[in-house]
Parts: C-alpha cells; sequence; structure tokens
C-alpha cells in the first residue's frame, strides 16, 4: 500500500497590511508557516499571532507549545478558510506599508521623455496635435480671440451706453472706441469710453496719440469685462440729488 501526500489546501490569508489566498501543505509546522508568512505580511515570524476561523464559527488560535514541531494537520483546515495574522510588535516598532510618503518617487527627467517613442508627447507629435498642430494659435493669438469674443458676447459697439463693473464703480458713459491701444500693456482690444461725467484719467488720448475726442479727463479705457450695455441715462448729479444721496 503506498502512501499518499495530503493535497494542499487554499486559505485566505490575512492582516493589517495585506490579503491574499495561499495553498498550505498541512504537513508544515507552525514555525514552517510562519516562516513562509513573513514575506507575505511583512510581519517577523516571532511576532506572528494566527487564528484560524472557519465560516461564521469562532477563530481558533494556531499556536502550541513545540511549534515546530506541531503540524498545520492538527488544526481543522478547510478549503478557504481565513488566517489572520496579528503583529505582537508595539505600534512604534511596526511598518506601516500604506504610508508612502518616506517612499522616494522617480521622476523622469523631461529631456529623457522627449526623446520617447511610447510617450503620450510621442502620439500628440505624429498626430500633431495641441501645440503640435501647425495651425494652432499661439498663446497671444489665443488671448486676442478671448477678448474678441468678450466683446461679441457683451455686445460691446460703438455709441453703446455702459455702465462700468464693478457696479460700485457707478460710472456710466458711451463707447467711443474699440481696438487695441499699444501704448497700454496688454495684448488685444481695449473699450474707450466718454464717460458722463469729468472722472477718467485722458481725454481720448494715450501717451500722445489720439483715440477719441471727449473732454479733459472725460475719457478712459478698460477692458471689455468691466462694461456692462444697457439703456442707463446719465446720472442726474444735481446739487439737489446729491443732497438726497
Amino acid at each position: 500500500m503506498s502512501l499518499q501526500a495530503t493535497a494542499d489546501v487554499p486559505l485566505l490569508i490575512s492582516s493589517h497590511n495585506s490579503s491574499s489566498e495561499r495553498r498550505i501543505t498541512p504537513s508544515w509546522s507552525i514555525a514552517h508557516l510562519k516562516s513562509r508568512l513573513e514575506p507575505i505580511t511583512g510581519i517577523p515570524a516571532s511576532c506572528q499571532q494566527l487564528t484560524l476561523r472557519v465560516g461564521s464559527q469562532d477563530g481558533i488560535a494556531v499556536t502550541a507549545a513545540d511549534e515546530e514541531q506541531t503540524q498545520l494537520s492538527s488544526f481543522p483546515l478547510q478549503p478557504y478558510a481565513e488566517i489572520t495574522v496579528v503583529d505582537t510588535r508595539p505600534p512604534s516598532a511596526r511598518t506601516d506599508f500604506t504610508d508612502l510618503s518616506s517612499v522616494p518617487k522617480y521622476t523622469m527627467p523631461s529631456t529623457e521623455y522627449e526623446t520617447r517613442t511610447d510617450s503620450v508627447l510621442a502620439w500628440k507629435k505624429a498626430q500633431k496635435l495641441g501645440r503640435f498642430d501647425p495651425n494652432a494659435p499661439s498663446i497671444e493669438e489665443q488671448k486676442i480671440r478671448a477678448i474678441e469674443r468678450e466683446i461679441e458676447e457683451r455686445g460691446l459697439t460703438l455709441s453703446s451706453r455702459v455702465r462700468l463693473l464693478p457696479e460700485s464703480d457707478a460710472r456710466r458713459g458711451t463707447i467711443s472706441y474699440i481696438g487695441p491701444v499699444p501704448e497700454i500693456p496688454g495684448l488685444g482690444s481695449w473699450i474707450g469710453i466718454t464717460l458722463d461725467e469729468p472722472t477718467g484719467k485722458n481725454d481720448g488720448s494715450v501717451k500722445g496719440k489720439k483715440y477719441f475726442t471727449c473732454g479733459n479727463n472725460y475719457g478712459t479705457f478698460v477692458r471689455p469685462e468691466r462694461c456692462e450695455v444697457g439703456d442707463f441715462p446719465p446720472l442726474d448729479l444735481t446739487d439737489e440729488n446729491m443732497e438726497e444721496l
């Protein structure tokens, strides 16, 4: 009569840092099992406390006076029973494998990334997308187009009545110029306004160049987003109304 080796048993091994399915040989000793679990759980064999749980039954401590000689077959191993591994070391002595704050992270140099042929950057180059599109507008062109869209969406046209924003400004006037003003820093069009009151900074001129005609201190240049078009009559700032305010 020949002796057949006991078949391995699939068990679920869980610890604070890991969870996996492993095949366990019943003829292993408890000490041997712990040595096999150390690289899986990161818990030294001498600090492992094992508990076997079958289904909904209470857990059974996998321990013995002589763990070198006591085989696992001494315990009721069943397929897919769970062995829980508890670390008996003080918390300060345990390694938290979920904390990645101190793990050095590799960052590929940009020069190396740009030479790779299997990257998203290489794909964009091949497809001529984004900044690799020869017909794509430059950043400056995009800014200018955004300002032109703002002018169109707000309905800003010559001779339109506008109120300046924010509302705390409260000044009103008429659009007298729409276009670039190279003398003022910034790309794209500016809105030249003839104000109802002399609360502006110029007479429609910037550094000696005339863009529209108005009285001194009645002119100002603002960006489109500061203009609200509407039926805004001039504010009545007579002495009588000022007293009411």
